[in-house]
């Protein structure tokens, strides 16, 4: 078992199965050290997406739930494309897109779910630049999609 996966374990958490592309793309694209993930979203333990509509029948508590449940997404995703998460040299950029009404201000509150995920599990190389945008629609109605670049070892 990885360091991070052990992490994972001691906070109680597990990565989910990765999930297949609903569209026509790959879950990853890996250019020399750099992966750069296509958007993810978080699911419920039965598999259904978090779904909603942050400001309109979604809280900021809710939304942050599911931004760390699409980071887990993403994490399993990348340790489908790269083998090992101890492979993981720095996030780079995390891009989170939350599911808005048009009242909504404050997706970076949202998007914090995910990055204090990355920055609880890896520390220094955790901490990443980042974007945090609402927008008016997402796909299946997800509350969160959020990609991330990863740079990782050779």
């Amino acid at each position: 078992m990885s360091r991070i996966e052990a992490a994972l374990k001691e906070m109680g958490l597990t990565l989910p199965p990765a999930p297949a592309p609903s569209g026509t793309y790959v879950r990853a694209v890996r250019v020399g050290n750099l992966v750069f993930q296509a958007g993810g979203s978080g699911r419920r333990e039965d598999g259904s997406y978090i779904t909603g509509k942050l400001g309109r029948d979604t809280t900021v508590e809710e939304g942050y739930r599911a931004a760390r449940a699409t980071g887990l997404t993403l994490l399993s995703n990348l340790k489908q494309e790269i083998g090992d998460l101890d492979k993981v040299t720095r996030i780079v950029k995390v891009f989170g897109m939350v599911n808005s009404d048009l009242e909504f201000k404050d997706p970076p509150a949202v998007i914090n779910g995910c990055s204090d995920l990355l920055v609880e599990l890896f520390g220094e190389r955790g901490k990443h630049a980042r974007s945090a945008v609402g927008m008016a629609s997402l796909p299946f109605g997800v509350a969160v999609e959020i990609e991330m670049v990863v740079e990782v070892a050779e």
